[in-house]
């Protein structure tokens, strides 16, 4: 049967409409929805828009084919199941307030950006100047150039913080080893606030989970005190990733904030890729020494590009 006439779009109306809806899909947009960047919405609303009768099957195809290639030409790869190794942990985790859906994920396959050209350092290598400890009383020194975080028992997770906090659109990158395992990591757009007479430091985390156990999600990204695992590194996917710490040298963290598009690398390998929803849109960084028995980690090489 032919298509009603009165119902096909005019040519202006349609353009404007297909380039609407591949905005949708862009999550290094400043200005799209938080909601939009859920894929499984985002398909929601594509089956909206077919919907509309004024949409012949050549044109949904259109509309299909140009989000598909934009979604390629930003580096956008959706990911797929948890991995059977992970299954216990999947099983922990999924009902935290953060927990993705692991068909919504997005992988990161970008290579790491170059970390030489451009960067400014943020640790002196002579002392503390800059720095300023938060959350706890573990401790903080300066040890042959190296910084050295150690654990306090009965010490809450201390955050040895940048005092300038107003870090927005960066690539971090510094080394870090272990000389005793223990569990630490990267905020990074951190905040802090007083809550029970104690000082919080809260956001987003590039976890590095110490040199033992079985779970392998360094790189990955928690929610510090905010509702948990934003990335966690559970997919099949996530092979390589979940074997990129070498858990007896130094090990390259590199993190690229831009926009709400955040990535994660370790050793040059690809961890994680999330999309903030514009809560942590700026802050400090915060070398974490988690409250336990024990831990000892070392920090050198600390430098940020804007």
């Amino acid at each position: 049967m032919a298509p009603n006439s009165s119902l096909l779009p005019h040519n202006s109306y349609f353009i404007s409409l297909t380039l609407s809806f591949v905005k949708l899909l862009d999550p290094s947009s400043r200005v799209v929805t938080a909601g939009f960047h859920s894929i499984r919405l985002r398909v929601e609303v594509m089956q909206a828009i077919s919907r509309y009768q004024c949409f012949l099957p050549i044109n949904i195809f259109f509309v299909c084919l140009i989000s598909l290639v934009f979604c390629g030409s930003k580096g956008i790869t959706f990911a797929g199941t948890v991995d059977e190794s992970q299954s216990a942990w999947h099983t922990k985790y999924k009902k935290q307030e953060n927990a993705p859906d692991p068909k919504e994920m997005l992988l990161n396959t970008d290579p790491e950006p170059d970390v030489h050209d451009g960067f400014t350092p943020l640790f002196n290598g002579k002392d503390l100047s800059g720095w300023t400890p938060k959350g706890g009383t573990c401790t903080f020194e300066v040890v042959d150039g190296m910084l050295v975080g150690t654990c306090v028992p009965g010490s809450p997770s201390t955050y040895l913080s940048t005092e300038k906090n107003d870090f927005q659109d960066f690539i971090f990158t510094c080394d870090m080893k272990w000389e005793v395992d223990g569990n630490s990591g990267v905020m990074f757009r951190a905040q802090s606030e007083v809550r029970k007479d104690k000082e919080t430091v809260f956001g987003p985390q590039a976890e590095m989970e110490g040199i033992t156990g079985d779970r392998y999600w360094s790189g990955g990204i928690y929610g510090q005190s905010c509702g948990g695992y934003f990335y966690p590194v559970w997919l099949k996917e996530h092979k390589e990733a979940r074997a990129a710490l070498d858990r007896e040298g130094w090990n390259r963290l590199t993190i690229s904030a831009q926009g709400n598009v955040v990535k994660t690398w370790i050793n040059g390998v690809p961890i994680a890729h999330w999309i903030d929803d514009g809560s942590y849109p700026k802050g400090f960084f915060g070398l974490q020494i988690h409250k336990g028995s024990k831990g000892k980690v070392l920090w050198k090489n600390i430098r940020v590009k804007p």
